[in-house]
């Protein structure tokens, strides 16, 4: 019989747009020991780490939890506990995953309606402001931080309006959450799906949510109910004209209910990776949200500095910039994915293609959560050099390392 090795992943440094690399404190949070899920211990971390997240995603919501799963999970959930079969709703895409947006909510019936914009830049909000005041949507369905082309979208005015309407706001926040501002309340978002692979530096594997009391009413009036069926307490379920949310997992009215006083079972809860989360947060809190943001923007700059430095063009309006992902123009002639793999298999780091119109046009290079420090993006502003001029590319060797060099002096002459 085959004799399997024990397990033992190379290290990497990940300079990806997600997953990141985990902070070690997460990694030993991951291995503590399984407490019960209704164990009074693990409930209160339940309640400890909802705490967090209305930190985190700066509202006053009663609810804000994880969905068990990817970041997928999370968008799903809230779609389908949101979206009534024939409700319009607008999609503003800029990038992939504004098309993701689009097919879940086609997939849960709804009547959808896109506007597109060119890869590379975002929306002016008006041009969304007016689409939603001539289309009248249920909702708005849109991406903060694109990773697929490095841009982010304002959002304060669409929220603004939704509000002023009636129009629910739904903001996919996966990429942005931990790196950059997101202000649930004072942009008025209705409901916001994060993740936990990006900026937060914890393995791929939960979707934090929130959603404010008005996204609640629709989701709890859309409960599942039939004549004669009772509750595991042998209450009577509400009747509801509307029609009932499709999917058992998914359906927030449920998770909800589970994460609330009542601890009313809907499935087993992730333990290790709720320890992780909860772990995740604390650290994001310890250091401070503003303090993390003001992290975020200095090793971008540092970066930048040192990719302009080497003389590489940087893809996409600047004035949109994520400020958690960076993305290079491939010179012309050059094999990106051999660059890439040169990297990976040279120097131990990997950075990202993209997608679509995108497919070896660009690099994304992602400086998120734990990965974002300077001795990572040394390491690759040294290593990247080595591997163009390897590759037949002109350019002075050390020239992106000083401009980052600059960069993080400057600050520090500045403290």
């Amino acid at each position: 019989m085959k004799q399997y090795q024990e397990l033992s992943p190379s290290p990497r440094t990940i300079m990806t747009p997600g997953p990141v690399e985990v902070d070690p404190r997460v990694l030993r949070a991951l291995s503590y020991p399984i407490l019960g899920q209704f164990d009074p211990e693990f409930t209160a971390l339940m309640n400890d780490t909802m705490e967090m997240l209305r930190l985190l995603f700066r509202t006053d919501n009663q609810w804000a939890f994880p969905v068990d799963g990817t970041s997928r999970s999370g968008i799903e959930a809230v779609l389908t506990s949101l979206i009534e079969p024939g409700e319009k709703a607008l999609v503003p895409i800029y990038g992939r995953f504004g098309h993701l947006l689009y097919e879940i909510a086609e997939r849960c019936g709804a009547e959808v309606i896109a506007v597109e914009k060119e890869w590379g830049g975002v929306f002016d909000p008006e041009e969304v402001i007016a689409v939603i005041r001539r289309e009248k949507p249920a909702l708005v369905l849109i991406v903060h931080g694109e990773t697929s082309t490095g841009r982010m979208q304002p959002l304060q005015e669409i929220g603004k309006v939704c509000r002023e309407l009636g129009v629910l706001f739904v903001v996919d926040a996966v990429a942005t959450i931990g790196g950059v501002p997101v202000e649930t309340d004072a942009w008025h978002i209705d409901a916001v799906i994060g993740g936990t692979q990006k900026c937060l530096s914890v393995p791929s594997g939960m979707a934090p949510i929130t959603y404010n009391d008005i996204a609640e009413r629709k989701i709890t009036a859309r409960k599942k109910v039939e004549r004669g069926l009772r509750t595991p307490g042998g209450e009577d379920w509400d009747k509801a004209a509307r029609p009932a949310i499709q999917s058992n997992y998914f359906d927030i009215s449920q998770l909800q209910d589970y994460w609330g006083p009542a601890r009313l079972n809907h499935h087993t809860e992730m333990t290790s990776m709720l320890y992780g989360l909860r772990e995740g947060l604390r650290l994001v809190l310890a250091e401070g949200l503003d303090e993390r943001f003001a992290r975020h923007r200095l090793h971008e700059a540092a970066l930048v500095a040192g990719i302009e430095a080497m003389g590489l063009p940087l893809y996409g309006d600047p004035a949109c910039k994520l400020p958690v992902v960076t993305c290079v123009a491939i010179p012309e002639g050059m094999d990106g994915d051999l660059v890439r793999s040169m990297l990976l298999h040279q120097f131990g780091i990997e950075i990202a293609s993209s997608f679509g119109v995108l497919k070896g046009r660009i690099w994304r290079i992602g400086t998120m959560g734990y990965s974002c420090n300077q001795k990572n993006v040394l390491h690759l502003l040294g290593a990247f050099e080595a591997v163009l001029i390897r590759q037949g590319a002109s350019l002075k060797a050390g020239a992106g390392v000083q401009a980052a060099l600059d960069v993080y002096e400057n600050k520090s002459r500045r403290e």
